[in-house]
């Protein structure tokens, strides 16, 4: 199994795309055994995806060929014993109370994050709600 982190940002975001992405990826992602969580706010998209390493990787490129994201990032790529979101097709989390402000992200705080600071990001969501 694969876990995959990456960040972007967001072009033409507003709730009625927010809601597309996430039924689309629930659907999707249901059918192809992958779980995970996006972070998604008007500055940053942040998500996590796990699962077989062949479906986590077609799904990636298709994110990095979508227009609704710019400077797609991969953060993490490894594998994994356990999932961290295992109910959820993809959780929602706008993450706008704990996570780097938007001021941190537009100095850079993702490009000075380790492994462990994004992945705490994504273990913190999923102990929030039991995942």
């Amino acid at each position: 199994m694969l876990q995959l982190i990456y960040a972007s940002r967001p072009f033409g975001y507003d709730l009625n795309m927010l809601a597309s992405i996430l039924a689309t990826s629930r659907s999707r992602n249901a059918r192809d055994d992958i779980t995970g969580a996006l972070i998604c706010r008007a500055d940053i998209f942040l998500q996590l995806l796990e699962g077989p390493a062949g479906f986590v990787l077609s799904t990636f490129e298709r994110i990095c060929l979508d227009d609704r994201h710019v400077d797609v990032t991969k953060l993490v790529e490894e594998p994994v014993n356990d999932r961290l979101f295992p109910t959820w097709a993809m959780k929602h989390d706008p993450a706008e109370s704990w996570m780097w402000s938007p001021l941190e992200i537009h100095l850079g705080a993702l490009k000075s994050a380790t492994i462990r600071d994004v992945r705490s990001i994504f273990i913190r969501s999923a102990e929030a709600e039991g995942s």
